[in-house]
């Protein structure tokens, strides 16, 4: 067992069960102090409760490792405050942060309410917002800390009826791609895993084979190592059923256009050689892709 979190102190959101459950139970088992934070709500976070997150807190002391439940949403930022200030009066510090929380109200775009919209956006989007930044300063304070976001390929390629969960999901890469340079001074590596797995959210969605193959242990792996001390940074990690597989945004190399003749004629002229993929390239900063620009304008 070469990764180990021995003095390490872990908060895991969503942690009563499913995927943050398995990691939770993971992190404890590889020497983490554990903090499992579950609003404990139907799959649409509704009527929360406590006894989800006592349940990991149990089966985690019952092996013999250190753990504490929490019940408070992400969407919360009292809530979270208090997350943070529990985890610090019992373990004196924080070393990873694996936000995974999150709530699903699915319908077509047409049917979806303000309310389905601004639910889902709270808990995904804000809630890893607020998590992050209440654990940034200690982990800056530290020069230490190791993020996980949690994305989707709902977020990341769209699926029929998730427009909210797909905007949110997608929205955390944002987040994750300017973590990743503010924190690099601080040793703070921000990272997300996008996985598909069999769990309560998932049930019905899919046939009954393959909620099984994508029994949530198979994700395991990969969101530990995100954690780990030895974790890359900035990465997108997709995992399902024990097959892991990064995900990026790219850009087409691109057509530098007459600037005294430009026009949507142009561009519609010029679509072929503007979308052709063969010299794709991977930006780290928006600085980056803006240099680009401005070198390959002044380059014709």
């Amino acid at each position: 067992m070469a990764i180990r979190f021995d003095d390490r102190v872990a908060i895991v959101t969503g942690a009563g069960g499913g995927l943050g459950r398995a990691y939770a139970l993971e992190l404890a088992r590889r020497g983490a102090k554990v903090v499992v934070n579950d609003f404990g709500g139907s799959v649409r976070g509704e009527d929360g409760s406590s006894e989800a997150a006592n349940r990991v807190v149990n089966e985690i002391t019952a092996a013999g490792g250190h753990a504490q439940a929490n019940g408070d949403s992400v969407s919360d930022a009292d809530g979270v405050a208090r997350l943070v200030a529990e985890t610090m009066d019992r373990f004196g510090r924080v070393d990873v942060l694996v936000n995974n929380a999150g709530i699903l109200r699915d319908k077509t775009f047409a049917k979806m309410t303000m309310e389905d919209v601004r639910a889902v956006l709270d808990v995904h989007l804000l809630g890893s917002f607020l998590t992050t930044k209440a654990v940034w300063p200690i982990m800056q304070e530290r020069g230490y800390g190791r993020i996980v976001m949690t994305s989707s390929g709902s977020g990341l390629f769209g699926n029929f009826g998730q427009a909210n969960y797909a905007a949110a999901k997608l929205g955390v890469v944002g987040l994750m791609n300017t973590l990743e340079l503010e924190g690099a001074k601080f040793d703070i590596r921000c990272n997300t895993i996008a996985p598909a797995a069999g769990t309560r959210m998932t049930d019905g969605l899919m046939p009954p084979e393959m909620f099984e193959a994508f029994d949530p242990k198979y994700v395991v792996p990969g969101v530990i190592f995100l954690a780990s001390e030895g974790a890359p940074t900035g990465v997108v990690l997709c995992a399902a059923a024990g097959v892991f597989a990064t995900a990026r945004i790219v850009q087409t190399g691109g057509v530098a256009l007459d600037t005294a003749t430009l026009d949507a004629d142009a561009v519609a002229a010029h679509w072929p050689a503007i979308t052709e993929e063969t010299q794709s390239i991977d930006y780290d900063s928006v600085g980056r892709q803006s240099l680009y620009f401005y070198e390959k304008a002044t380059s014709r």
